[in-house]
């Protein structure tokens, strides 16, 4: 299984910990304290792995579609104005990654990144709408062959590290690796609505990072 680079600090000490408690677990002949506390920091152990799997994708690809950039569940599909980047009406399509959700994000379409921004802020819980306006968060603008679109990143209520790898003016491929936010976030995709883009989901669907299929442009 391939792990995302940001969490081997993570899974290190989490494992490391756990050995720890086994090892006092059986110096203190198996108390029940440190049987439970080394039972759960395996299970900890566990968990940040799975956390931080960094999974291949495969899905369909092209200049005609725009490809999910996070793994988890549609929670809004809007319209919104977008001022940063699009300076325009935008449909906005909204992601929120639980806690056991791939934390990866990828590129919905290929192109080159024209603006790049961080914003530190808030850490509202990420499925509320005010955490678009108001929490930590990086935006990426992407100039695809079929024009704009904006791929926002937007740390949640325990997500306290947001982490994107490309800069202004890098060429990107479609699907490939964006960044990733830590335990727990949403991603927004903003497409201008005059790009008369077909949306393919729905508020409830869930979605996967690099394979399904967000919206369609027109020919």
């Amino acid at each position: 299984m391939r792990i995302a680079p940001e969490g081997r600090p993570f899974i290190a000490l989490g494992w490391s910990l756990t050995a720890l408690a086994w090892w006092a677990a059986g110096r203190g002949g198996w108390s029940v304290g440190w049987s439970v506390v080394a039972a759960v920091l395996s299970l900890l152990a566990i968990w940040l792995v799975v956390f931080f799997r960094d999974p291949a994708r495969d899905g369909p690809r092209g200049d005609a579609v725009v490809i999910a950039p996070a793994d988890g569940k549609i929670v809004g599909v809007v319209e919104a104005d977008e001022p940063m980047y699009l300076k325009t009406r935008a449909l906005r399509v909204s992601i929120f990654m639980s806690v056991f959700d791939v934390h990866v994000n990828r590129y919905p379409v290929s192109g080159t990144i024209e603006l790049a921004h961080y914003n530190p802020g808030k850490f509202l819980h990420a499925a509320r709408e005010k955490a678009s306006l108001d929490n930590e968060q990086a935006s990426v603008g992407l100039r695809g062959q079929r024009g704009p679109v904006l791929v926002r990143q937007i740390a949640g209520s325990i997500a306290r590290r947001i982490v994107t790898d490309g800069k202004v003016g890098d060429a990107v491929t479609q699907g490939a690796r964006l960044g990733m936010i830590r335990f727990g976030s949403r991603v927004d995709v903003f497409l201008p609505v005059t790009a008369r883009a077909a949306v393919r989901v729905r508020p409830g669907d869930r979605v996967a990072a690099g394979a399904t299929v967000l919206a369609e442009y027109g020919s």
